[in-house]
């Protein structure tokens, strides 16, 4: 006899209150992994992350078998662990409206699904709580602080916003502060311009046209900063810009700025970068990787990356050490490049993530995904802006090299000023590096701009954006003065439409050539 969509929901309801109030022994015999999906999104994300912290929980309870003492970096992946659960449960009955009107199949294979994944997640909670106390039959350790105290408050430095939470700006130090640090910045942004988006084109107000989500989300607009795109906090909320085929090579830049976070933001509070096999609201069906931001700030919680291939789990699941706090409280720039199986990320000018073989299959993530989860709602916020993805091509120094000259809108400067943005310092240093290589190589910089402004302020300022790169050859890389001449050519040649974002983005650029 089927069961009506009432009792269905009342029948899952007392499963999940079973699953939290009940404790079960540790298990011996390790709970496999489901081998398909259900093909209900919500369903199929909480079973996947379900077995995804078991699978932690259960290597490190065989390490306490085994006799292993347990090190700091075991003791936190456990902390996360027990913050992911927490998180994961407080979101689990939000599934339970979504088996509505499913199949009875489909009921029966998620009833199924779901008591696999609560006994699993039984498990991991008990266990990964005995770990940490040292409650396992393992050896003693010689530490015997108790863990829930490791993680260290921020410094002092790291307290930047004020007492309403709002985002304090960023200190523009003096250029030969960082000298060394942008020395070594290497990311070079792709030549080929994909996808732009500033959300200038939006009314206030009104989600993103370029945009689409299963929840909700508003672009707001901030101060002197321009517009941003809200994203809302929820478990399976996706938000999916619309690009439709990523290439092999590519890069992705975007602005973040956040309000409202402080000591109090959960340790479980992430912001997550999804490249997925497909356009749907979940993380992807057989392919996916995702990169985990930190935002709370009562201690130094790691960046976390995991990939998924071929619908059987992939051989990255790491917890990255790593320190954001005052980077996500100032605006912080994110970039990200990969080229074939090679994935790096950049916060600002520091590089935390570069995995080699990252991308288990060529050719098969095509879709870029965010997602927000464990913010507060109305009292926490997450905005983006400055969207930009663009397919990696030519070397600079090689076109450079055998053309004579290249053009590159890579070269970013704050809005209406000649400051370079510390992102841009990447394709700075490729340039040094080709007037390095042949000491007799002189060129010639000049700078463009967009058509917003008038034709005399736009002209002053593509000379005075000129005069920033030639200084910062000069000064970061040692490049000598005489070697190097400027000019600027304002709004005059355009190679794009200035009418649309894409266009002046395209417009704002930089040419090198051979004098």
């Amino acid at each position: 006899m089927l069961l009506s969509k009432h009792a269905t929901r009342n029948f899952f309801c007392v499963m999940f209150l079973v699953f939290f109030i009940t404790n079960t022994n540790a298990q011996t015999k390790k709970i496999n992994r489901p081998k398909s999906s259900v093909g209900i999104s919500s369903v199929d994300n909480f079973v996947r992350n379900s077995f995804n912290i078991y699978d932690k929980v259960y290597m490190y309870d065989g390490y306490a078998a085994a006799g292993k003492p347990l090190d700091d970096e075991d003791i936190d992946v456990l902390e996360n662990a027990l913050d992911d659960l927490e998180g994961l449960s407080d979101s689990a009955p939000d599934i339970l409206g979504d088996l509505d009107g499913a199949s009875v199949i489909k009921q029966s294979k998620a009833t199924l699904q779901i008591n696999r994944s609560k006994k699993v997640l039984k498990y991991s909670i008990k266990t990964a709580k005995e770990l940490l106390l040292g409650q396992r039959e393992r050896e003693e350790e010689a530490d015997s602080d108790d863990p829930s105290t490791n993680e260290s408050e921020p410094n002092d430095n790291s307290e930047v916003s004020d007492n309403n939470g709002e985002t304090a700006e960023v200190d523009n130090s003096n250029i030969s502060d960082n000298l060394e640090v942008f020395s070594k910045f290497d990311f070079v942004p792709g030549d080929k311009l994909l996808f732009f988006d500033d959300f200038s084109q939006d009314f206030v107000g009104d989600f993103p046209s370029k945009w689409n989500t299963n929840a909700s989300g508003e672009v707001v607009k901030i101060g002197d900063k321009g517009n941003w795109f809200e994203l809302k906090s929820g478990y399976g909320v996706f938000f999916i810009p619309d690009i439709k085929d990523l290439p092999e090579d590519y890069t992705i830049e975007f602005d973040i700025l956040t309000k409202g976070i402080s000591k109090q933001t959960s340790s479980t509070a992430r912001f997550n970068i999804i490249l997925s096999d497909n356009d749907k609201f979940d993380e992807g069906l057989a392919h996916y990787t995702q990169i985990a931001i930190p935002v709370g700030q009562y201690g130094a919680f790691s960046l976390r990356a995991y990939n998924y291939f071929n619908r059987g789990g992939g051989d990255i699941n790491t917890d990255i050490k790593a320190d954001v706090r005052k980077a996500i409280l100032n605006q912080p720039h994110i970039a990200i490049s990969v080229t074939k199986k090679r994935y790096r990320l950049w916060i600002n000018e520091t590089k935390y993530v570069d995995i080699p073989r990252f991308i288990q299959e060529l050719n098969v993530l095509k879709y870029l995904k965010f997602h927000i989860n464990n913010f507060k709602d109305g009292e926490e916020h997450l905005y983006i802006s400055n969207l930009k993805v663009a397919e990696g091509g030519l070397d600079l120094r090689r076109e450079l090299i055998s053309k004579g000259k290249i053009s590159t809108n890579g070269i970013l400067f704050d809005s209406g000023s000649a400051n370079i943005k510390t992102q841009s310092y990447g394709i700075i240093r490729q340039i040094s590096q080709v007037l390095i290589q042949d000491e007799s190589i002189k060129l010639n910089i000049i700078g463009h701009t967009d058509s917003d402004g008038t034709d005399e302020a736009n002209l002053k300022l593509s000379k005075a954006r000129a005069e920033a790169v030639k200084q910062a050859l000069i000064k970061v890389y040692k490049i000598s003065s005489n070697r190097l001449e400027t000019d600027g050519k304002g709004e005059s040649a355009p190679v794009a439409d200035n009418t649309s974002a894409d266009g002046r983005a395209q417009n704002r650029r930089v040419e090198f050539i051979k004098i």
